[in-house]
């Protein structure tokens, strides 16, 4: 019987050691992100122009926040969000596996060698006081400095709670019966890497008791590397979960992630042997011992074969990333339906054509902005449907995604236009750059007019108040009107000229004048009982926006017809030898 509370003492404490090692990963993994947040954010954006600039972005980012699965997590919620696409964020996720192995050296080196409790009790001195802090920063500084001496803790219970199975001649010739059968044992432990990977929900966390059960005896230095292997594929569940529920992209990335990393192991397996064998003598030239004989040198023998795979993984299959993303997105296409994806269709970033070409292209990727707010604003008519209440959380989400990546939109295609107008432009180009300008930010407004409404709708639903038929009724007839107008306004934008104005200018109309009768009538409802005040509130907040669509649509197909009126005015040969320069 006491034995068996030793046993269940010993596994409680291992497990309760490994408990420390995590959360200390993950404080110190969110206060770092508190406190770099928005320099990380904008630094994923700036460094993935080109696939090196990404691998080393995404090294970089591993390696500060020792996390892989954090990097690769905030790749996949980038991309779900549009401000990262597929193809930038595979150099980021090819780097966060090279950064991952940090971990490993930082165990192999500092966790083996020295005593953790020397470091990890100061920083606990040092990180406590700055969390009584109310400054958000400071705050954040203490916690991640009690990260990292969580982390210490951890790695030193860890070591310290792991038995001599020297002592345990049964257990260790039970793992023998395993580590014997050839290529199966290795892909039993690559299975079990997997395994212990998925459920710890942690690569470091794993990788830091397969050092110590190399470092112990447990396994030899081969079945070791076969569960490095199986972590290295047990680590993508987190981004996979992560993408469960996002859009195609983000799916499609989490994707890409777990086949470049099985397909790495894939190959690795076949070449295991000599690969192993190749390190090992490399090793010994540095005059480091083979792991297979003494067990002391495996932890910095491991970290050696696991920063190896991932630089050589990555040299290798980096060749093949355009053949990787095509296979993706064949295993997992891309919706018709689906558009939260931020991406300009027309115009590029780095090559601006000259002239009419470029403008041709601008006003394609103006006229798909206008029919992108038009169904941001189709969301916020779902949202009024009270049949669509238990979805209203959701469609909130998409009118939220639908406003990033209007802002996003307005600022590439104003910074487009910009670097546009310093070239040598004719002055009907000249016009129609000003007149793009103007449009471009009266969309973004007619999107911040419905990123308002899904918001005092859902502010409603919090509220718990309801609309009643009088109000829905009323509100019906008015988005009607709206998306009339909505109509007017992307046919124009397709055209690039509005040949009849007054049918803008009647819909406007319409809506001016029909928000003025709601108005009037509004006092005398709420004081007849016709509706309450509290949902009057709400009423009067919806129509008041819906009017300001309008002066915003307006404004568009008046500055596409001003556009035009000015082209007319202008002399026709002065037009021409304008355009000829």
């Amino acid at each position: 019987m006491a034995g068996v509370i030793q046993v269940l003492i010993s596994i409680f404490t291992l497990v309760g050691a490994l408990g420390i090692f995590l959360y200390g990963m993950k404080l110190l993994s969110e206060a770092l992100q508190k406190v770099a947040g928005k320099r990380m954010r904008n630094l994923l954006a700036a460094m993935t122009s080109t696939r090196v600039k990404g691998i080393l972005t995404g090294l970089l980012v591993t390696v500060v926040i020792q996390s892989s699965s954090a990097t690769t997590v905030m790749v996949v919620s980038f991309v779900n969000a549009g401000l990262l696409s597929l193809s930038q964020a595979v150099g980021v996720i090819m780097g966060a596996n090279i950064g991952t192995t940090v971990t490993a050296w930082i165990i192999s080196l500092v966790g083996f060698e020295i005593d953790l409790g020397l470091m990890a009790l100061p920083l606990l001195g040092i990180g406590v006081p700055f969390l009584f802090s109310k400054k958000n920063n400071l705050h954040s500084i203490g916690e991640m400095v009690l990260g990292f001496s969580l982390l210490f803790l951890g790695l030193m219970f860890l070591k310290d709670s792991v038995p001599n199975l020297s002592q345990y001649p049964q257990v260790l010739e039970a793992l023998s019966h395993y580590t014997q059968l050839g290529i199966w044992s290795i892909l039993l432990f690559v299975v079990i890497g997997i395994g212990l990977t998925v459920v710890i929900q942690s690569s470091s966390a794993t990788m830091a008791l397969t050092l110590l059960m190399c470092a112990n005896g447990w396994i030899d230095f081969s079945m070791a590397a076969a569960m490095i292997l199986g972590e290295n594929v047990g680590t993508t569940i987190t981004a996979i979960i992560a993408a469960s529920v996002g859009n195609t992209s983000a799916r499609q990335t989490a994707l890409f992630h777990f086949v470049f990393n099985v397909l790495g192991v894939v190959w690795v397996l076949i070449f295991f042997t000599p690969f192993l064998n190749m390190l090992i003598d490399g090793l010994q030239l540095f005059g480091i011992a083979s792991p297979m004989t003494n067990p002391a040198s495996a932890p910095v023998a491991l970290a050696v074969f696991h920063t190896c795979f991932n630089i050589v993984n990555t040299l290798v299959m980096v060749w093949f990333t355009p053949q990787l993303v095509k296979l993706v997105k064949r295993l997992l296409p891309q919706k018709e339906t689906e558009d939260e994806e931020y991406r300009l269709r027309f115009i590029g970033h780095d090559y601006i054509p000259t002239g009419e070409i470029a403008l041709l292209s601008v006003w394609k990727e103006v006229a798909d902005y206008g029919r992108r707010v038009h169904r941001m604003f189709g969301f916020v008519q779902r949202m009024l449907d009270p049949a669509n209440e238990k979805e209203l959380p959701k469609t909130y989400e998409r009118i939220l995604k639908y406003e990033n990546i209007s802002d996003r939109m307005e600022v590439e295609i104003g910074n487009y236009l910009g670097r546009l107008h310093t070239s040598e432009l004719s002055d009907k180009a000249r016009l129609e750059v000003g007149a793009l300008m103007k449009i471009i930010s009266d969309i973004e407004s007619i999107a911040d007019c419905c990123h308002n409404a899904g918001k005092i709708l859902k502010r409603k639903s919090e509220a718990n108040i309801w609309f009643n038929e009088y109000i829905l009724t009323h509100l019906d007839t008015m988005m009607d009107l709206v998306d009339r107008a909505f109509r007017v306004m992307t046919d124009n934008l397709a055209d690039n000229l509005v040949t009849n104005l007054d049918a803008a200018k009647k819909c406007e109309e319409d809506i001016d004048h029909y928000r003025n009768e709601l108005k009037k009538k509004h006092l005398n409802n709420v004081e007849n009982g016709i509706y309450t005040y509290e949902a009057g509130v709400f009423y009067s907040d919806l129509y008041s926006q819906c009017e300001r669509m309008g002066d915003h649509i307006i404004n568009v197909s008046e500055d596409i017809a001003e556009m035009g009126l000015l082209e007319k005015a202008m002399p026709e040969d002065e037009t021409e030898e304008d355009s000829n320069q």
